[in-house]
């Protein structure tokens, strides 16, 4: 979704407040939804979160690092990954070529609590549950209320092998998500970003293309 601007000054429940949507949090009791602060509340010993560290895909000797910035709740973010990762793991991923990384955006709270389960399974999970996140994102989103996107982003999480247990304590985790937040500000800042999705492909910002057009310019680089 070709997002207005990200409101990056902002912290993170006023950022996700003003797009729109109060940041709710899915609570353990029969559908009832908490409201815990994030990124506006410093941590008791006054130090700032720890940003998190990058989720990479593919071989770390890769000639090319492209970074994909992505909303769980972008449209245009599911048809990339429907119409173009699909042929970009297969063709240059998997063969050594390119070293990908996914940047979570959070437009709202419904792509912080998408992140949060995709998170909640470590390194090792979180690209099977990302791809399951966006090529189910209409039916997970379903009318759009909390109670609903609660109910199936937990219904992903346990398909994926989470336990309930596990499930909630993600969604509950209040420090993860301030580190969250701030990792995803902090990165958006530093790259320039403006909307989703955005590549960075080997340090230069590109927009939203189909494969063809990237293709092209992976090429390009590998020829040097």
């Amino acid at each position: 979704m070709n997002r207005r601007s990200l409101l990056l000054g902002l912290s993170g429940t006023a950022l996700l407040a003003t797009a729109g949507l109060t940041l709710l949090r899915p609570g353990a009791q029969d559908g009832i939804w908490a409201s815990p602060a994030l990124a506006d509340e410093a941590p008791a010993d006054g130090a700032a979160p720890e940003l998190l560290p990058d989720i990479a895909m593919g071989s770390p000797d890769a000639p090319i690092t492209l970074i994909e910035y992505a909303s769980y709740t972008c449209g245009h973010c599911a048809h990339f990954h429907e119409t173009v990762f699909k042929p970009l793991k297969k063709d240059y991923i998997d063969t050594g070529k390119v070293r990908f990384i996914l940047r979570e955006a959070y437009f709202d709270g419904a792509g912080l609590w998408a992140a949060q389960v995709a998170r909640c399974g470590g390194d090792l999970k979180y690209y099977g549950i990302s791809s399951i996140l966006f090529a189910e994102q209409h039916d997970w989103i379903g009318d759009g209320t909390p109670q609903t996107m609660g109910a199936n982003l937990r219904k992903i999480g346990l398909r994926a092998g989470l336990t309930a247990e596990q499930i909630d304590t993600c969604l509950n985790d209040n420090d993860m998500a301030q580190r969250m937040v701030m990792t995803y500000q902090t990165h958006f800042t530093a790259d320039g970003i403006e909307g989703t999705p955005t590549l960075m492909i080997n340090g230069k910002k590109h927009n939203n293309m189909g494969y063809d057009a990237l293709k092209k310019i992976l090429d390009a680089e590998l020829a040097g």
